[in-house]
This record gives structure tokens, C-alpha cells and sequence, in this order.
């Protein structure tokens, strides 16, 4: 089992920056890959971002690419989704998400574990 836990979530104006991070516990050693995900009021949750976690290779969303920039300190078992240039539409609850159960994340899209979320507010 994996936990799974983000933070760095608030409310900030348009055009402003916050970085998020997610802290893994438990079985993290069969992680594959780890990424962020969102979902707004009213809409299916979307991929935003994913990092390939022995090698770092990246890989975004292109409503975010440019803006965002995921990272990871395997020390730490954390990884980290810095978020620049913020506008209204990014406004959602956050989510990060493993695959360290089977190791499908970036070949099939599939996840086997996902944190409780962490709002993200952008005001215009």
C-alpha cells in the first residue's frame, strides 16, 4: 500500500505562482512513474503532468506546458508540481497520483493510488 499526501494548495491571484508537493509512504519501491492530475467543479478529472521516476523524463498536458514544471527528489519520495503563470482556469482540486503497484502510469495511463487532493483557487 501507498499513501499518498499533497500540500502547497491556496488561493492566489492571476498571473501568480504556487508550488504543490506530494509526499509517498508505504510500498513507493515499484514506483514507475508518479503525476498530477485535476479536476474542476463540474468537469472529469484531467492529466496535468507526469515524471518518469527513475530517469525524470516529463511529460505535460498542453493547457500546461510552458507554465507548470514537475519535479522529484527521490530521497524524499516526493515529487513536486511548480505552477507559473496561473490564470482562472487552472482553478481545481490537485491530485497526485502513483502507479507503484503495476507500473502502468505512462505506458497505459493507469494508477493504482491517488492522494486526497489539495485545492488550488486563481482569482482574476
Amino acid at each position: 500500500q501507498v499513501r499518498l499526501v499533497e500540500s502547497g494548495g491556496g488561493l492566489v491571484e492571476d498571473g501568480g505562482s504556487l508550488m504543490l508537493s506530494c509526499a509517498a509512504s508505504g510500498r513507493t519501491s515499484g514506483t514507475h512513474t508518479m503525476g498530477w492530475f485535476r479536476q474542476a467543479p463540474g468537469k472529469e478529472r484531467e492529466f496535468v503532468a507526469s515524471i518518469r521516476w527513475q530517469h525524470g523524463s516529463t511529460t505535460y498536458a498542453d493547457s500546461v506546458r510552458g507554465r507548470f514544471t514537475i519535479s522529484r527528489e527521490k530521497g524524499k519520495n516526493t515529487v513536486y508540481l511548480q505552477m507559473n503563470s496561473l490564470k482562472p482556469e487552472d482553478t481545481a482540486t490537485y491530485f497526485c497520483a502513483s502507479d507503484a503497484l503495476r507500473g502502468w502510469g505512462f505506458l497505459k495511463g493507469v494508477w493504482d493510488y491517488w492522494g486526497q487532493g489539495t485545492q488550488v483557487s486563481v482569482s482574476s
